[in-house]
């Protein structure tokens, strides 16, 4: 019989009787204990050769082994074997964590660091670890094989989505220092619409309606913030608001969107073989879209080449084009889109780059998450003008922060410009909304 080595046998399922218990770590007492001897078990498997027919029962039979002389509960070792079952059937030490709907964020630093983001904060989870660097290798590599990748030292990083919509990073060395690096970014598989955003205090009902309107009169519009700021599902919020009749191509890495229009064709980028072969990146998808007859073009994220494309297709009739980008401030936005069209090679000046950009840009959102981990749309400004080679911006809404309580809750207030927006009677001329109780 030939015999197989326990990390290379993961499509067993444990046979465990009374298995239906709590994942709640925290209802025992021995913590430290119980992860000790998840550790030995699953080392003491990796150690031994066992013979493929008898798998199963060599593995309840090292657990009862391991666990002589222990004084557990039997909740204790039926957690033990569900802890086991994790490495055999699912993704090891971090399979709770995400199945966990509050956690949109796993970070793996090592063996014992292990980090969530919880409810918009970062907080270290003392509940899981790993036993060492090997097993964090042997998790990355069984989570991308089905996805045909593969890591190790001559191909040392990987970018991957997977089969439930989130995405995987992991960086192993010779390219990390500290040891394997791994980062999910958990799919949401249903984003927060435009009465989540008004209840959370991520804007107020009147920016809500002006968002509106300007998607409505077709407007270009960009969103841009930091990482985890809120930029895709404040993007899904405002797509929502696209008439049922058009057609929609939308642009995505990993396809989060979910709009309810009918006719939405989703595209997707495509990474790179074994071969190092095969991709296709965003830049070639919005060439592409331009020859399918869109109404409206949404790109989840611009951050290369791409960005002067999209702009085209903004300039040359594809109005009410949405989509984001990372940037610390609207005017920032707007230097990094000139930066990107700067990378497409365009052999173009700078004044005219910058003409190009004022023309195509209409609206730009910039939402944040603050300290406190809510997020709040925190400016709302038009492009007015291009005078002096430089864009003249018009912040209409803002967030103003005045200070954090003693519970580390941010205060501020939501401001509005005094001055009525050019847009404003763009999007009257268009016939779209009155917005006269806001601006007058």
């Amino acid at each position: 019989m030939k015999e197989q080595k326990f990390v290379d046998v993961f499509d067993v399922k444990l046979d465990i009787e009374n298995k239906e218990i709590t994942n709640d770590y925290d209802m025992f007492e021995n913590k430290v204990l119980l992860e000790e001897l998840r550790n030995k078990i699953i080392q003491n498997l990796i150690d031994h050769n066992i013979e493929a027919r008898s798998l199963n029962e060599a593995i309840i039979e090292e657990i009862d082994k391991t666990l002589e002389g222990y004084d557990v509960t039997t909740d204790e070792r039926n957690y033990i074997y569900n802890l086991i079952d994790n490495e055999i059937s699912g993704y090891g030490p971090i399979s709770e964590l995400l199945k966990d709907k509050d956690i949109t964020e796993i970070m793996v630093n090592g063996p014992e660091e292990i980090y969530i983001e919880l409810n918009g904060q970062i907080v270290k989870d003392n509940s899981v670890s790993f036993i060492n660097e090997e097993h964090i290798i042997r998790t990355i590599q069984r989570m991308i094989q089905p996805l045909g990748r593969t890591i190790d030292t001559s191909s040392p990083m990987v970018d991957a989505r997977l089969s439930d919509g989130s995405r995987l990073n992991a960086v192993i060395p010779p390219l990390s220092l500290i040891g394997p690096v791994m980062t999910i970014r958990k799919f949401k598989p249903e984003l927060a619409n435009v009465d989540d955003f008004l209840r959370g205090g991520t804007f107020t009902p009147y920016m809500a309606r002006f968002l509106e309107a300007c998607v409505k009169a077709k407007l270009n519009i960009i969103i841009c913030g930091g990482t985890g700021g809120g930029k895709t599902t404040l993007l899904n919020v405002l797509s929502s608001f696209i008439g049922k009749e058009e057609r929609i191509i939308t642009i995505e890495d990993a396809a989060e969107l979910k709009l309810e229009q009918e006719h939405v064709i989703s595209l997707e980028t495509r990474l790179t073989n074994y071969e190092g072969q095969g991709e296709i990146t965003i830049r070639d998808l919005v060439i592409n879209s331009l020859r399918m007859r869109p109404d409206r073009i949404i790109v989840g994220e611009v951050r290369g080449k791409e960005a002067f494309d999209m702009l085209q297709a903004m300039n040359t009739g594809h109005s009410g084009s949405l989509t984001t980008m990372h940037a610390n401030s609207p005017i920032d936005a707007l230097n990094r889109l000139e930066t990107m069209i700067l990378m497409a090679g365009m052999e173009i000046p700078i004044k005219a780059i910058r003409e190009y950009i004022a023309s195509a840009i209409d609206i730009v959102v910039h939402i944040q998450r603050l300290s406190d981990g809510k997020r709040k749309v925190t400016s709302i400004c038009e492009v007015v003008d291009f005078k002096d080679d430089e864009i003249v911006l018009n912040e209409i809404f803002a967030f103003k922060q005045t200070g954090i309580t003693s519970s580390k809750e941010v205060n501020g207030e939501f401001v509005m410009s005094k001055k009525a927006p050019k847009y404003y009677q763009i999007i009257k001329d268009r016939g779209v909304e009155d917005l006269d109780d806001i601006f007058k």
